[in-house]
């Protein structure tokens, strides 16, 4: 089931309207400008057979900020799948900032996560996304991550992850690590940091590999974002 976020900036009232799937969105209360949106699961999520399908369009001069209420798990499948798909569009200068709450991959699921971005030059994106193998004592199942960004119709980023059991542990991917923590950026780029690696066109991925989310400062590097009158200072 498709949930939809389109929002249409307006010298009036910015014109939004939202669909339910499997998440339901709201609106939040925000200052001008800004458009808020909470995630809301309106069941049980992920089970074995789920596909949650989320397009985000946002048209124009103004913010959307898309909030989750609470951290999603892909429980067991018992030999099936269940998969997260979304797509965001941003044009005429929109920006987006998408906080998403931990996604645990627990035991024996096998859960695909697909992200694609598609922003018209001039639009800025922010996502953070804290990928967590394994409730309280588990090893944690099966999580294939898939990400594509075009700005200007360029690809900028493409990056498939997979992230099985096995071939998470080696030392190069997350090695006895348990949490997979993310900010990426588009459109402007974070401070220089031994630990960001900056894309040919104007964007940033801020990665840390820690056994909690608690234990990650990427919530500090969140907090800090150049929102959203600095961000030419970043570009």
């Amino acid at each position: 089931m498709l949930t939809r976020i389109e929002v249409v900036a307006d010298a009036v009232r910015d014109r939004c309207v939202l669909v339910t799937g499997l998440l339901s969105p709201r609106r939040l209360p925000a200052g001008d400008g800004v458009v808020r949106i909470a995630l809301i699961a309106a069941g049980a999520l992920l089970l074995a057979g789920d596909q949650v399908r989320i397009e985000v369009f946002v048209q124009g001069l103004v913010k959307v900020e898309i909030v989750e209420t609470a951290g999603t798990v892909a429980y067991p499948t018992r030999g099936g799948s269940s998969s997260w798909e979304v797509d965001i569009t941003l044009t005429d200068g929109a920006t987006l900032s998408w906080h998403g709450e931990p996604f645990v991959a627990a035991e024996d699921a096998e859960v695909t996560r697909t992200t694609r971005l598609a922003l018209d030059d001039g639009c800025t994106a922010a996502l953070r996304e804290s990928l967590v193998f394994g409730r309280h004592g588990e090893v944690g199942g099966t999580l294939y991550a898939v990400l594509r960004a075009h700005v200007g119709g360029e690809l900028v980023l493409a990056e498939d992850l997979d992230l099985a059991p096995d071939s998470r542990a080696g030392w190069a991917v997350l090695g006895t690590a348990r949490c997979l923590d993310t900010v990426t950026t588009f459109g402007f780029r974070l401070p220089e940091s031994g630990q960001t690696l900056q894309l040919e066109q104007p964007g940033s991925i801020a990665r840390r590999l820690v056994a909690a989310q608690h234990e990650s400062d990427l919530a500090q590097t969140w907090a800090a974002l150049p929102w959203p009158d600095k961000i030419s200072a970043c570009s």
